[in-house]
């Protein structure tokens, strides 16, 4: 076979598909999730020799969803799909992550340059000669677009494209046609690693925005911290830990940024939600002269429908890529850099704190007299079974916002989509984040929360949560269908309704033996308290199926709440 003369100049050939893989593991993946077509397979005999593991999923939805759980928990991830049928039905699961930060590479085998220059009527294209068009709709949900056409730019698109989705927290989309997947690029580059430190502030513009902070801080009487989701996403927990333990101020967190503090600290103070909010919750940091809002994401759901009671005048604004102080916007200045100086430098002897409310696990409050399993008892009875270091993953629907009334052992890690809320995500995600810890090496159970009209969706993940040998615990909510649906529109509408399924025979016909499996039907309380008390179950050896039955008409106090705000903004008339 004839070597180009551009591979003739090479140092150190490596295959493109190899130096692509080799890279992901150089950022941490361990595990590639997707579905295998005709535009990848050639591709996916690099993974194995990359140290990488091919997944394995049942449809490229869920492998996206799996993707976005997978990178929550370990940071990144990469998803392999083939060109159109594959990616297409991967796009939704993209968009998601794309919408809540979280960084995915999406790697999408497609036909060969020849094929696209010549514009060839070829299998999953349209019929109309566009190969772009597809990698045009991808990067309305992509930070980075990377067309691996020419051998001699391929080695710096794929290191800018991982570069850009760590440092942006955001998916990129790779195109790899067939033609290059064997194309001999320089591989010396990979003894080099790629550079992903987060570029600095400008130093003279961050400290006059750290000296701004620190006088509005220095001079209020009850400030109080909030925590949201880009804390999360863009890495700056360390620096939010190190700022609440400096100055002991009261920290709270949103739905979205639930599980981004150790809720065992004695300063935090609950989930802060608008009207959602306990109470004692919503009093405190409505309260607050200063509000330090690190990382937020004010969407409807995770502001129980923009019911926030705080003002931008006593607000100051962390974000990644700009900070507002008041009505100041200070774009280009990250919080990373100004939170590090601000705990430097501000001064304890200047500072004032008042308590933050005291959170418990609310269960015998929440406990009646019958032996119905409610929303109100549920979630706060299982802060006391979780465990420190546990991974938490729950369902747009009640799930969501049942958890809010969960307090969190140390070291938790909260998954949950409530920007993006596509319903069934949680399955796929639960699988993905689980696959993760054991990459990490990480004795840790992952329990998962999800609806019955939601699980319908995507139940075939399970199938590969039996292949990985997972440690989930699922707890199905058996409640006859949407239910979060029903609440905002059609309490007994036909299309809220499912067939009934036998759940937990799921994972049997999905190849779970017995020694696999532990499958579970809870209808009672007590019933309930047995279950999560029993040791072996407390272990979870691997996967666990507990089906649990609740009222049809029952939710949690904040979705119903929400609910009704989405119920009045949907009804509104245009102006």
């Amino acid at each position: 076979m004839s070597v180009d003369i551009w591979e003739q100049g090479l140092k150190t050939p490596v295959p493109v598909a190899e130096y692509l893989f080799r890279r992901l593991h150089e950022v941490g993946i361990r595990s590639v999730h997707g579905v295998p077509g005709d535009f990848n397979l050639v591709a996916l005999d690099y993974i194995l020799k990359a140290g990488l593991r091919w997944v394995g999923s049942v449809n490229e939805l869920n492998a996206a969803y799996a993707a976005d759980g997978y990178a929550r928990t370990k940071g990144i991830s990469a998803l392999v799909t083939t060109f159109g049928v594959g990616e297409l039905s991967a796009i939704n699961g993209v968009a998601g992550a794309f919408s809540e930060h979280v960084p995915v590479v999406h790697v999408v085998g497609c036909p060969s340059t020849i094929s696209q220059r010549n514009g060839m009527l070829l299998h999953h294209t349209l019929g109309n000669g566009d190969f772009n068009v597809f990698a045009n709709m991808s990067s309305q949900i992509s930070c980075d677009v990377a067309k691996l056409n020419k051998p001699s730019e391929i080695a710096g698109q794929i290191d800018h494209a991982l570069r850009e989705c760590w440092i942006r927290s955001r998916p990129v989309y790779i195109m790899l046609p067939t033609d290059m997947a064997e194309k001999k690029i320089e591989g010396a580059r990979l003894d080099t690693p790629i550079d992903l430190t987060e570029p600095p502030n400008e130093a003279e513009r961050e400290d006059y925005v750290v000296d701004v902070v620190l006088k509005y801080l220095h001079a209020a009487k009850s400030p109080v911290i909030l925590v949201d989701a880009c804390a999360i996403r863009h890495r700056v927990l360390s620096e939010v830990h190190d700022l609440l333990e400096k100055t002991q101020l009261p920290v709270f967190v949103t739905p979205m940024g639930k599980g981004a503090i150790n809720e065992s600290h004695a300063n935090y103070g609950g989930v802060y939600a608008g009207t959602g909010s306990q109470p004692d919750v919503a009093e405190r940091v409505e309260s607050a002269d200063l509000v330090l809002s690190i990382g937020a994401l004010k969407s409807d759901f995770n502001t129980a429908g923009f019911s926030y009671r705080t003002s931008q005048l006593n607000t100051i604004d962390f974000h990644s890529d700009h900070c507002t102080v008041r009505y100041s916007e200070y774009p280009g200045v990250a919080m990373k850099g100004v939170l590090r100086k601000v705990v430097e430098r501000v001064d304890l002897g200047k500072l004032s704190r008042a308590p933050s409310p005291d959170v418990k696990n609310e269960v015998a409050r929440n406990r009646d007299s019958s032996e119905i399993i409610t929303q109100a008892f549920f979630w706060p009875r299982i802060g006391e079974y979780l465990k420190e270091n546990d991974i938490v993953v729950t369902e747009t629907g009640t799930s969501n916002f049942g958890i809010w009334e969960t307090k969190f052992p140390r070291g938790v890690t909260g998954i949950t989509q409530i920007l993006w809320g596509s319903i069934g995500w949680s399955v796929g995600a639960a699988q993905g984040a689980a696959l993760a810890a054991k990459d990490a090496g990480a004795d840790r159970r992952t329990v998962l929360f999800v609806g019955d009209g939601s699980f319908q969706l995507t139940a075939q993940e399970v199938s590969t949560m039996l292949r990985h040998n997972l440690k989930i615990t699922v707890f199905l909510i058996y409640n006859e269908g949407f239910t979060i649906e029903r609440f905002i529109h059609g309490m007994e509408a036909e299309y809220n309704n499912i067939s009934r399924w036998q759940y937990t025979e799921v994972p049997t016909v999905f190849g779970g033996s017995d020694a696999q499996v532990r499958k579970f039907v809870v209808k009672t309380k007590d019933e309930l308290e047995k279950l999560l008390t029993d040791g072996e179950f407390i272990e979870a050896g691997g996967l666990q199926f507990v089906e649990l039955w609740m009222p049809k008409e029952d939710a949690p106090r904040a979705l119903k709440i929400t609910a009704e705000v989405a119920a009045r903004n949907n009804a509104k008339m245009s102006e």
